[in-house]
């Protein structure tokens, strides 16, 4: 069973950045990306990374986040640049073992149990 650990989430002035970190172990990912929920909002994709590194974002962090992979050690990172209020949210880990890149959440089947980051204004 494949078991993802986030960190390096914490608080950070506006304009700042923040990288936070992903480890998988338990089993080999293909799909590895970020999921974001704020406070009374939907969990919504932030970006992601197949395992030959072509990377998707949404468009609200194109510009500003770098997602990034280490094959060999099965761990993903977020590099967050320019942060702003709205970033504020927690950040969850997640990873399916398809090839195919997707938005969904619900096509991960693997999950962390998420980090806080919070953008002061």
């Amino acid at each position: 069973q494949v078991q993802l650990v986030e960190s390096g989430g914490g608080l950070v002035q506006a304009g700042g950045s923040l990288r936070v970190s992903c480890a998988g172990s338990g089993g080999y990912v293909l799909t590895m990306g970020w999921f974001r929920q704020a406070p009374g909002k939907e969990r919504e994709f932030v970006a992601a990374v197949s395992s030959f590194g072509s990377t998707y974002y949404a468009d609200s962090v194109k510009g500003r986040f770098t997602i990034s992979r280490d094959n060999a050690e099965n761990t993903v990172y977020l590099q967050m640049n320019s942060l702003k209020p709205e970033d504020t949210a927690v950040y969850y880990c997640a990873a399916r073992t398809r090839g195919v890149v997707s938005m969904r959440g619900e096509n991960y089947p693997f999950w962390g149990q998420g980090t806080q980051v919070t953008v002061s204004s």
